[in-house]
Order: C-alpha cells, then structure tokens, then sequence
C-alpha cells in the first residue's frame, strides 16, 4: 500500500492558473500572425507579386489549445502557388523547377520569437 502525506495548500497555483487564464493570448497571436504575415509575403519569390500578395493567418482558439496557421489564396488549376514555389514542380516539357525553402526560414524567426514571449508572459505571472 502506498500513501502519502502533505501539508498546506494549492493557493498559489490557483492563484497562478487564475492569472493565466487573463492573459490576452488572442491580442498576443494577432500580432504573430500579421508578423507572419509580412515576413513571408517578403520572402516569397517575386515573379507577378499576387503569390506573395496572397498570405494570410488564421487564429484557433479552443479549450486547450491556440493555434496559428498561415495560408497563402492564390491557387492555379487546383494547386497552391506557394507550395510550387517551396518544393518544386515539374514543367509541360517534362523539366523540373527545383524549389525555394522560403517558408521554414521566415517562420522560424517568428516561432523562436513567440516561443521567448509566450515564456517570458508565463514566468510573469
């Protein structure tokens, strides 16, 4: 049989989850996913500007989890322009263009960035 004992309370983690629970994180993702935004619409390859035109965010919040994804509109013949761009595709005359990895190096600031202040806004509280 296992037990155990403890004394005092879970005061200061209500407090602390209570504190939590105020924090603005819609606010703090909003300015993450315009960020996102202007950083990848810089890095895309510039050949008639609308793929680089057409990035935009969108923000899930449910009960456990915030999320931010990042979508790009311009789509030709069922298949996203930016997804050409990153990986490569093949041609009508049976080439192959080789792709950019643009996407992963403009998000990666912004992930290492969020990382930081969703910490720094935690061990505030």
């Amino acid at each position: 049989m296992i037990s155990f004992r403890h004394r005092g309370n879970f005061n200061n983690t209500d407090q602390f989850l209570t504190r939590a629970q105020r924090i603005q994180y819609r606010t703090i993702l909003e300015a993450y996913g315009k960020e996102g935004v202007r950083a990848l619409s810089a890095a895309t390859p510039v050949d008639t500007k609308l793929t680089s035109e057409s990035w935009d965010y969108t923000i899930k919040i449910s009960n456990r989890s915030f999320s931010i994804s990042w979508t790009n509109s311009n789509i030709q013949n069922g298949v996203p322009v930016a997804i050409l761009l990153q990986y490569g595709h093949a041609t009508n005359n049976g080439g192959y263009v080789k792709g950019i990895d643009y996407i992963n190096p403009s998000l990666k600031l912004i992930f290492d960035r969020l990382a930081t202040d969703a910490w720094r806004e935690i061990t505030k509280l």
